[in-house]
Formats: C-alpha cells, structure tokens, sequence
C-alpha cells in the first residue's frame, strides 16, 4: 500500500477553445490545456510518463503514451510545481481527457498520479 501522505500529486487543469487553429467546417476543433502539477507529499518524486486517454462526443478514444510531458520529466521537490501547456485536435466541438502520469519518488517507489477526466469545449456548445 502506497502512503498517500509520502507519495502524492496534485493536478490542476485549465483548458481553452483555439479558434484560429480550429475548422468546424472539416471537424477539426482544436484546444489547449495547462496542467499545473504539484509534489503534495513530502519525498521528491519525479514525473517519468503520461498516459492520454482522449474521447470525442462521437466515442472516439485516442491514446497517448509518452516519456514526461512537453518533453520534460520534471524532478519535483515537496511542494513544488511544475506547469506547461499543450494541445489536442478533436473530430467534435466537445470531448474529455484523462489519464495518469507515472511517478517514481527518489527512494524508487512508483505511483501514478491520477488526471481526473475533464471536458475540452467550443464555448457556449454545452450551455
């Protein structure tokens, strides 16, 4: 069993519609996120890989698996947070992501912090 107060990631995500690099007309609706991460428990851990599940609002899954995120695996200290911005290209003007990333703290133990399933949306669509 894992002490959730030793090894623990926050994740906060903030998501945006990019008109400008979107095109309704050939269902392409693309969005950017920022996750900010955060090192909540008290061993420096660091970020080694990211698993995207992403589903558009026809049941479409796309996933991604990769080594860190943006090119980095950020070593966080307790307390410290990393942040970056990316993006996705969607078929529909609405989908979610989610996901973990896999940690593993400085004495070699492996966690997965876990990206709850948030919603990427043309503005005003779900409303």
């Amino acid at each position: 069993m894992i002490d959730a107060k030793k090894y623990a990631f926050s994740v906060r995500v903030l998501t945006a519609y990019l008109s400008d690099q979107s095109n309704p007309d050939t269902n392409q609706y693309a969005f950017a996120y920022t996750v900010a991460i955060r090192n909540i428990g008290n061993i420096a851990a660091q970020l080694i890989s990211r698993h995207w599940i992403i589903t558009d609002a026809n049941n479409h899954v796309h996933e991604i698996k990769g080594l860190g995120v943006v090119g980095a695996q950020p070593l966080l200290q307790p307390n410290q947070q990393f942040e970056y911005t990316s993006g996705s290209v969607l078929a529909t003007p609405v989908g979610s992501m989610r996901g973990p990333y896999t940690i593993v703290a400085e004495d070699g133990t492996f966690f997965d912090a876990v990206i709850e399933p948030f919603t990427l949306a043309v503005p005003q669509i779900l409303n």
